[in-house]
């Protein structure tokens, strides 16, 4: 059974290391080795750690072997109330493709940092930018170009 509860500083390490996995693994098939190994400098357990304490971060856990096989967060985009953005969203390669991925988007949807928005972002790899479209998110102002991160930038109504 997979279950969802928020992040606990004692995740850290295992956040961290589905994220390496899920990036070399998965996202290495549209980033090369340099940008994946650049972007990881930034997404190590101690900035999850700091992360954590502005947004509301979100793990999901196999309760049979205990393990954290997803995480997301969410919070306010530049600090409005009126507009949030998602933020880290990784599900590990041997849970793709068996709706780890929607439970994710659900569980960070049932957020007040969703709720209480207007609108929702997510800055969307290559790699992520058809899940995120089955999951109603849009090429912000119809923009489907990548910008100077390499990402989408998706957006969503409420």
């Amino acid at each position: 059974m997979i279950i969802s509860r928020i992040f606990k500083n004692s995740d850290a390490k295992a956040v961290a290391n589905l994220v390496k996995q899920t990036m070399y693994i998965t996202n290495i098939k549209d980033y090369s080795r340099e940008y994946l190994e650049n972007d990881l400098k930034d997404l190590t357990a101690q900035k999850f750690i700091e992360k954590a304490k502005y947004f509301h971060c979100y793990v999901l856990i196999d309760t049979a072997n205990n393990e954290v096989v997803a995480v997301g967060s969410i919070g306010p985009y530049w600090g409005k109330k009126d507009e949030s953005s998602l933020f880290n969203i990784f599900v590990l390669p041997e849970y793709q493709g068996k709706g780890i991925g929607r439970k994710l988007i659900t569980v960070l949807e049932s957020d007040i940092y969703f709720k209480r928005a207007n609108r929702i972002e997510i800055p969307a790899s290559i790699t992520g930018l058809g899940f995120y479209q089955k999951m109603g998110y849009h090429f912000k102002n119809g923009n489907n170009s990548l910008d100077n991160e390499q990402l989408y930038r998706l957006e969503k109504f409420n």
